[in-house]
């Protein structure tokens, strides 16, 4: 007897919590989405510098009003060539050109790297070989967060490298508030915190 009483309590317990999750699940499901960004916002630099793998413009259109804003002279356009033999950054700037930014704003950084902590080694390198003391980090608003610790690390790896702040780049797909009411959302958000871990994991 006492030990159906248990499992009824327990089952209760259980109940309660489900219907409390439910409840309010707006409220931790945008905070899943909170947990992913990290963004300083813009401020006086010697260059901004867009990281790779977005395909919408989003990052680039960005990094050209840091410029047109007087916040950098030029952007770092990070591109790995893994695009039917072609580097993203040489994608990346003619469409800014196309929408209206000077082609000289944008500096083509080719190179082949294969995932972000590969490009932060790579671009703080490309930093150091240009004397760069702070920048301007661009990415989208859901991989800031992870990107600022990988990059944080990787200086520390390095031995030290330019002060940095991020800036983060609006998703058309992705916004914190309501990521889980369209697919490509859900798919945002399951990517990067599978990705997140990972990363905490030293994969």
């Amino acid at each position: 007897m006492a030990r159906r009483s248990l499992r009824l309590r327990l089952f209760f317990a259980f109940a309660i919590v489900l219907v409390a999750l439910l409840l309010a699940r707006s409220l931790w499901l945008a905070a899943l989405g909170n947990a992913l960004i990290h963004n300083d916002g813009p401020a006086k630099a010697d260059i901004a510098v867009v990281l790779a793998g977005e395909y919408l413009g989003y990052r680039m259109e960005t990094a050209a009003c840091l410029v047109r804003d007087g916040f950098v002279p030029a952007v770092l356009v990070s591109g790995p060539g893994s695009f039917y033999g072609q580097h993203e950054s040489d994608l990346a700037i003619p469409f800014a050109v196309r929408h209206g930014y000077p082609a000289q704003w944008f500096i083509a950084f080719p190179h082949e790297a294969m995932s972000t902590r590969e490009e932060a080694v790579v671009v703080l390198e490309e930093l150091r070989r240009r004397n760069v003391h702070g920048f301007l980090l661009v990415t989208s608003d859901y991989h800031t967060a992870r990107a600022q610790r990988i990059f944080r690390a990787a200086e520390r790896a390095m031995g030290g490298g330019p002060s940095f702040r991020m800036v983060a780049a609006a998703d058309k797909y992705f916004t914190p508030a309501s990521w889980w009411r369209n697919r490509q959302g859900q798919k945002t958000v399951f990517f990067e915190w599978c990705k997140t871990f990972a990363t905490f994991l030293g994969m």
